[in-house]
């Protein structure tokens, strides 16, 4: 959950490792460092704080070298101060290291090592590593780094630094994702290619258990057993631009008006109009398999099990296949019946989330097919899933997810209606609901719209201590995601429910303070949502109605009212998710809330 940046070459590593930083602030922001081989020495520079603590620190007492490592925190052990800023050296200046992920039997290690004479100078578990790896150090700082990492119980990602071996980084991975980036004469490491984008377009993905060591004119890759292993080098193919705000003020902004773009691409290449059906080329399972599925199995975490929610719905009504919905966090933990006829599929953003992983791999281990929705190319999840989809939602930076939501719907819908014109669904149903989503770009740029709408809404409600948001079957799920949202980036409390359960106990929070944000556009179940939403009324409840345009009967009863394009109910959620998005972010910014980092959150959960 924190973020690396390691560079060695010809060039300056400050500047380099700083800029890298700042595209990683949102895994991570409570304090930052960096540290770089100044001649026989290491020159390190960390603060408690944002990047802005550490890039003014750098001024005063700059940082020179050509090779050097940085870390942006998100704190588990010890709270965020200098102290316990990253890198932290040992061996009397010998290493400085970097460290992502949790070391579960560092009170152990550190008890003996403390016992052999060492001094600790802060609360973390990762300086049990540095000092481990400088006991080591021998002649080689790839074996003293190996033979450290062999006493860690738990999750790593290392980045490690030496004077006694200028130009040289070695990265280590067990747990915590780890990318190499190739460079001429210069090479980087770090936690997240989006750190990358600008420098270089060819990467490599670390594998579990595996080493590497860098310095500007080659690099090598290591498995467990010190064996040098081959490896793909992948393209990053994502533009610099998304890597900045560009003319938004903020990076969920920007993300949230990217949404048509990326359904664009979601959808591109995978709409077979001739046979009326999607089309996936890395399911890697053959139509025979494929119809021979008899329950899916949807796992996920936050957001990502809110667009599991509406998967579940999806698969039902087009492809007749029962799915169950599970929290990777339960799940993996859980031993549920499950036959060999059964599909586990993982959908998550970054394809590094750790619940997600292990639900992934337990289900394998029980010998079920796997199937992985992710935006990042080379991902773990996406690399140990039999088969998956890719997003191609391009990076997020926002920590409060939006478009990889939007992509993970679209893809889920057409992965629906795949299964679905493999088993009962009509040629004539495919080619409706493909003419449907082709549509859906456009309707999301008319979507856009109701951007005034919503301000209008935030400056009234913005100085609320809870809400409600309400929805019915599709808009249920999002009725959660809504509220999810609105917690997320404003610290307002906020519950979702389904609107029928609110008389059954959540009806007692209404009042003339607690608005009520209704889902209510045109659909099979309109008329029984406008029956929750008299209930609220009757009891002096505001009422936000999300619903279509020149809907008179909502317009009477709600106080206020934002409008989006009326579609089939199974792409609502596509709709309704902007309004959302927009609402959760004006409200978030009428409160002076720091919206693309909000507090306690990081945006890639890769610890337990």
């Amino acid at each position: 959950m924190c973020g690396i940046v390691g560079y060695t070459g010809r060039r300056e590593a400050e500047p380099i490792l700083l800029e890298g930083l700042a595209r990683l602030e949102y895994r991570g922001y409570d304090s930052a460092g960096i540290a770089t081989v100044t001649g026989a020495h290491l020159c390190v520079r960390k603060t408690a704080g944002r990047i802005a603590a550490l890039s003014k620190l750098l001024t005063k007492q700059p940082a020179p070298g050509t090779a050097g490592i940085s870390h942006t925190r998100w704190a588990t052990h010890g709270g965020a101060t200098d102290l316990n800023a990253h890198p932290h050296v040992a061996g009397d200046g010998a290493v400085a290291v970097v460290h992502n992920g949790v070391i579960e039997n560092y009170a152990v290690l550190k008890k003996q090592l403390e016992a052999d004479g060492c001094k600790f100078r802060s609360q973390t578990d990762t300086e049990v590593i540095a000092h481990l790896i400088a006991r080591h150090l021998n002649g080689d700082l790839v074996e003293a780094v190996r033979n450290a990492v062999r006493h860690l119980k738990g999750t790593y990602g290392l980045a490690v630094i030496s004077p006694h071996f200028p130009g040289q980084i070695v990265g280590a991975r067990l747990g915590s994702p780890l990318v190499l980036g190739l460079g001429e004469n210069e090479a980087y490491l770090a936690s997240d290619p989006s750190a990358l984008v600008g420098y270089t377009e060819r990467v490599i993905y670390l594998h579990d258990h595996q080493l590497c060591t860098v310095d500007p004119e080659r690099w090598d890759i290591f498995s467990a057993d010190q064996r040098k292993v081959s490896a793909q080098v992948h393209k990053l193919d994502w533009d610099p631009g998304d890597a900045d705000k560009g003319d938004f003020e903020h990076f969920m902004l920007k993300e949230i008006y990217e949404q048509p773009e990326v359904l664009e691409r979601a959808l591109a290449g995978r709409l077979d109009e001739a046979e009326a059906t999607g089309h996936f080329g890395g399911l890697n399972l053959d139509p025979q398999q494929l119809r021979q599925i008899e329950r899916i199995v949807l796992t996920a975490c936050g957001t990502s099990f809110h667009a599991a929610l509406i998967g579940e719905s999806l698969f039902e009504q087009f492809a007749r296949i029962p799915v169950e919905v599970e929290y990777a966090s339960e799940f993996r933990y859980r031993n549920p019946p499950l036959d060999r006829n059964t599909v586990v599929i993982g959908i998550t953003q970054s394809g590094e989330t750790a619940d997600t992983l292990a639900a992934l791999r337990e289900s394998k281990r029980k010998g079920l097919r796997t199937l992985a929705l992710c935006n990042v190319v080379g991902s773990t999840i996406a690399r140990e899933a039999d088969g998956g989809v890719y997003l191609h939602a391009g990076p997020e930076i926002g920590v409060a997810s939006t478009k990889a939501f939007t992509a993970q719907v679209a893809v889920l819908a057409l992965l629906a209606l795949y299964l679905g014109r493999m088993r009962h669904l009509s040629y004539g149903a495919g080619k409706r609901i493909i003419d449907e989503l082709k549509a859906m770009p456009n309707i999301l740029r008319q979507t856009l719209e109701c951007h005034r709408q919503v301000k209008v809404a935030a400056e009234k409600y913005h100085h609320v201590t809870n809400m409600l948001y309400l929805g019915r079957q599709y808009l249920y799920p999002m009725a959660l995601e809504g509220a999810l949202k609105l917690k997320e980036i404003s610290y307002i409390h906020a519950e979702g429910y389904p609107a029928a359960e609110m008389k059954h106990g959540p009806i007692a929070l209404v009042d003339e303070d607690t608005p009520s944000v209704f889902l209510a556009p045109h659909g099979a179940v309109y008329e029984k949502v406008m029956s929750n939403l008299e209930e609220i009324k009757a009891r002096g409840g505001p009422v936000i109605a999300v619903a279509c345009q020149d809907d008179e009967h909502v317009e009477a009863k709600a106080d206020d009212i934002i409008h989006v394009p009326n579609v089939p109910d199974y792409l609502q959620p596509l709709v309704v998710a902007v309004p959302l998005q927009l609402l959760a972010y004006h409200i978030a910014l009428l409160r002076g809330c720091d919206i693309d980092k909000p507090r306690n959150l990081a945006k890639s959960v890769t610890v337990e």
